[in-house]
């Protein structure tokens, strides 16, 4: 027993990280990195930490300052008509899966998500309605308006 935390702990002196310094020098034109000093002009080289762990701002570049002119640009977002919210791909899957129509969506999607509508109008703003029947019976009226293509807005109403 007494062998056995002996050689536990001489292992677990053995096992701690050395930090290595790593020179660079000129040799014949080249570039050359050691362990030890490769001549008169080695200089050091400092090594980051890339243990696995840590939180992940660590080891990042320094970030430059924003430009206050992009930063105005920034701020006046410009969209153009026909083109809907981005929806990233995953919460498009998670939505359609569920069978659920959010705002952002293209009719496309809403008919993956609902199928095709059974009644439609065009005027004065694009209005498809679905049926929710439970037991035969209509339970609820489901309202997606669009706006350029887009689903503006969706309701759900009692009949």
């Amino acid at each position: 027993m007494i062998k056995g935390m002996a050689l536990m702990l001489t292992l677990s002196v053995l096992a701690v990280p050395a930090q290595a310094q790593v020179f660079r020098c000129e040799q014949d034109g080249n570039t050359v990195f050691s362990d030890q000093p490769c001549g008169e002009d080695a200089e050091s080289v400092e090594l980051r930490d890339n243990r696995i762990g840590g939180s992940f701002n660590q080891n990042l570049p320094a970030q430059e300052p924003p430009d206050p002119e992009e930063q105005e640009e920034e701020s006046e977002p410009e969209e153009e008509a026909g083109t809907c919210r981005f929806i990233n791909s995953t919460d498009l899957r998670r939505y359609l899966v569920r069978e659920q129509v959010v705002q952002g969506m293209t009719r496309e999607h809403v008919r993956r998500a609902f199928g095709n509508p059974p009644e439609t109008y065009t005027s004065p703003q694009e209005v498809w309605i679905y049926q929710t029947r439970y037991y035969g019976a209509l339970y609820e009226l489901t309202y997606v308006y669009f706006r350029d293509g887009c689903v503006e807005r969706v309701e759900y109403r009692k009949p």
